[in-house]
Formats: structure tokens, sequence, C-alpha cells
């Protein structure tokens, strides 16, 4: 029966679990080259360095752009395939975690503007001679400090995806319940380093690598999905709101 609030049962299907994995995997590289190489170039305290680093290695910067921007589409479809595989589960929690997905991407997308922003002032445009090269320099280093601001805001919402997403892999019958055990710790993970950072930074350094380690749950989800796919033997649970 299906109705507002309520679940439908559908047979698992190792196709879609292979491609929410395939797409889950395609977020997790183009995501980690874009924002593990590209804060590689940012020399903390030293804008004239930043700025010769991001020129002399112009094309990778750029490439750390479309690998984010590509992240943020792969998201979106993500989130489309696991809510096909795991609507039967529970349609309201595969609906908010759509929906937690939807509302991060538009502020990922537009926190990119931010590292445009950086290669247009280093572009060396007519309108921007004014500037004194120091101050250019400067301007390059705070459009890159607004970019890692905005993504401590992306931040809370790849935490609270998972909660929904952890819930239906624990309700679920034809994924191990351990793995949505881990997404939902990967999940106070990414909560704890946002508050922290947020609220107490002179901690962030002692928090930050204990969160980083809780978000391999989502690792330990992209090889399930890849491997193994799902358990057709069994019919996921119909379970209500």
């Amino acid at each position: 029966m299906d109705g507002k609030g309520m679940s439908v049962a559908v047979s698992p299907d190792k196709t879609t679990a292979r491609r929410a994995g395939a797409l889950y995997l395609v977020v997790a590289l183009t995501g980690g080259f874009s924002m593990l190489y590209v804060p590689s170039l940012i020399v903390p305290g030293d804008a004239a360095a930043t700025a010769s680093n991001l020129v002399a290695h112009d094309w990778l910067f750029r490439l750390g752009i479309v690998s984010g921007l590509t992240c943020q589409v792969a998201f979106v479809f993500l989130a489309l395939a696991l809510y096909q595989l795991l609507r039967g589960v529970n349609r309201t929690h595969a609906s908010a975690m759509v929906a937690l997905v939807v509302a991060a991407v538009p502020v990922a997308f537009f926190n990119m503007l931010n590292q445009l922003a950086a290669l247009r002032v280093l572009s060396g445009a007519d309108y921007l001679a004014v500037f004194q090269r120091d101050q250019l320099n400067a301007m390059v280093m705070l459009f890159l400090d607004l970019h890692s601001q905005g993504l401590l805001i992306v931040e809370i919402f790849w935490g609270l995806w998972l909660v929904p997403l952890g819930l239906l892999v624990i309700k679920s019958r034809f994924i191990p319940a351990f793995l949505g055990v881990l997404l939902i710790v990967g999940a106070f993970g990414y909560c704890a380093d946002f508050f922290t950072r947020l609220l107490f930074p002179s901690y962030a350094a002692i928090v930050s690598p204990i969160a980083g380690v809780s978000k391999f749950g989502e690792l330990a989800m992209i090889l399930w999905l890849l491997i193994k796919g799902v358990r057709n033997e069994q019919a996921p649970a119909a379970i209500g709101t």
C-alpha cells in the first residue's frame, strides 16, 4: 500500500545498488581532489606565495574547480539512485535524504564562485590595474578563505543527509545494518567538526582528525554497493513513518 508517509515494498536491485556505488565513488574522488588538492596550494599567512602557487598550477587549480562542480552534480544523481534503492524501506526517510542533498548542492555551487573570483583576480584584467600586487594577492587569499568557510556551511548538510541514509540502511534487510551505524557515526563526525570549527576553533586541530576517521563508513558503503550490491534473496521490510 502506498500513501503519504507510507512505505511500499520494492525489491532491491543489484544494478541500482551498483549504480549508486559508482556515483558515490565519483562523488568521493572528485570531491576529494577538489577539497584536498586545492587547499594544498594555499600557504597559510603568505598571500604572495599562495598567489604564485595558483599561477604556477593554473590548470590544476581549474581542474579542481571542475572536479568540485562535477562532485555536486554526481551528488544529486547519487541521492536519486539511493532513493530508488531504499524508498521501499521508508519513503519519508528516503525523501528527507534527497531533500538534504538538494539543499546542500546550491550552497556548494554558490561557494565555488569564490574560487572563480580568485582566478579572476589573478587574470590580469585591465580594470584590476588600479590595485597594487599586494592588494591583489590579499584579495586572492580572501576569496580562498571565504571558500573554506563556505565548505564549513556545506559540511553540516554532508553530515545531516547521512542520518536518514543510515536509518534506511539499518532498517533494510538487504544491506548490512552495521554500515548504517557507521554512516550515522560519520554524520556525528561531520557535525562535530562543523560545530568545533565554528564555536571552538582552538580545539579544531584535535577534533578534526577524530571526526575524519568517523567518516570512513562512507567508504565502506561505497565498497559494499560496488562489490556486493544488495542481498536479493531478502525483500526489504516495509516500514511506515
